[in-house]
């Protein structure tokens, strides 16, 4: 049995005892002492253990745990609200038993008193879900999903899911592969509805909520324009994460420099350009099935006679899927505010792209994409900004 099953056999241990003994029960005791000495030893070769857990799918780190496929667990763990669960390496064994009662109270659906719990807890056990809780339909969506489709269109929680995955490539170089995946099924759910499609696209309140929005927004474009290009469904889901991971490379980018609101200097452009090979690096390192999708992020300022960044020392054409983003990603910069300019009305942009098609943008895709703008002109839904 490896390290990390055999954590989650601990844990669920503790949990089923709890639920059995009152509090300072010996049994309780010894169950939750278990389970933190195995979080301790598995801590010995994974500091920051984390899993995720996606309907029957349990994932370790970005591995899937084969001898979990189907654990009931999962299921109960996501259903609460845990889709995700992560430990730091300073957690304790108080700071873990707390987590656990919890747990089990958002487990059995029982009131939790938060009051004194929420004032001095640590960060040091991170947990919470990922997209649109429940199963993630690649398919139009049923009835109960459309009903529910004013809340999935704010996006707070795929928002969320984006910032802990900037935050982790930030601090751990790592890209966390199965929430990338998620938030793109999210976003595929939440542009169905029986008869349209709905373009649901955030807005932004602050501006360094930017590249979270922004790679949403793209991600939806993208996955939109795909369909009206008529491209398989493996095709649309593979350019929606090439969408969603586009800007991935300015986690590396200064704050000074991604929002100054006046004019940069050369050094500052070069920084800035920099996060497309940035990007593509974190990218391909992080997986190499994601080969795609590195392209789309060093690729998508290319144009298409060959000028913008970074520098070809020859022609040549890109991949489709960058020619998609780039479009996209361009719409969106634009219809946005930014410190150093106000945002364009929709038909100002959509003139820009007919314009440039043939010099910036393929021909054919930046039709497609005006055509299809003009089109579902009334089903782009802006969801409320994200909370701070």
């Amino acid at each position: 049995m490896s390290d990390p099953v055999r954590f989650l056999t601990s844990f669920v241990q503790s949990l089923s005892t709890m639920a059995l003994y009152a509090d300072k029960h010996p049994a309780r005791e010894r169950a939750v002492d278990r389970s933190f000495d195995v979080l301790r030893e598995l801590q010995l070769v994974d500091s920051r253990p984390q899993f995720t857990f996606l309907g029957a799918e349990t994932v370790y780190g970005q591995f899937s745990l084969r001898e979990m496929r189907d654990w009931e667990w999962a299921a109960r763990l996501g259903n609460a609200g845990v889709q995700r669960l992560e430990f730091e390496p300073e957690v304790t064994r108080d700071e873990y038993e707390e987590f656990l009662e919890e747990l089990l109270a958002r487990l059995a659906l029982t009131a939790i008193d938060t009051s004194e719990m929420r004032t001095t807890r640590r960060t040091t056990i991170k947990f919470g879900p990922i997209g649109v809780r429940g199963e993630a339909r690649e398919a139009r969506a049923p009835a109960a999903a459309v009903d529910a489709l004013a809340t999935i269109v704010t996006l707070h929680e795929e928002a969320a899911a984006i910032e802990w995955m900037h935050e982790e490539v930030g601090e751990r170089g790592r890209l966390p592969l199965a929430e990338a995946e998620t938030v793109v099924r999210s976003l595929s759910l939440a542009m169905h509805t029986e008869s349209e499609m709905l373009l649901p696209l955030l807005e932004m309140r602050q501006f360094d909520e930017y590249t979270t929005t922004h790679s949403l927004n793209v991600a939806v474009l993208t996955m939109a324009l795909a369909e009206s290009l008529e491209l398989s469904a493996r095709e649309v889901r593979a350019f929606g994460v090439a969408g969603l991971l586009h800007d991935l490379g300015k986690v590396r980018v200064p704050l000074e420099i991604l929002n100054k609101p006046g004019k940069l200097t050369d050094e500052e452009r070069g920084v800035m350009q920099s996060h497309t090979v940035d990007g593509a690096r974190i990218i391909i390192t992080s997986d190499h099935a994601l080969d795609l999708a590195a392209a789309v992020a060093y690729e998508h300022h290319i144009m298409l006679d060959g000028s913008g960044y970074p520098r070809c020392h020859y022609h040549r054409d890109c991949h489709q899927g960058s020619k998609l983003v780039h479009v996209c990603d361009v719409y969106d910069a634009l219809r946005t505010n930014r410190p150093y300019r106000d945002a364009w009305e929709a038909d100002r942009v959509l003139d820009y792209v007919e314009q440039r098609a043939g010099v910036d943008f393929e021909p054919a895709i930046a039709a497609t994409f005006v055509g299809m703008m003009r089109r579902l002109e009334h089903r782009v839904q802006r969801g409320p900004r994200l909370s701070g």
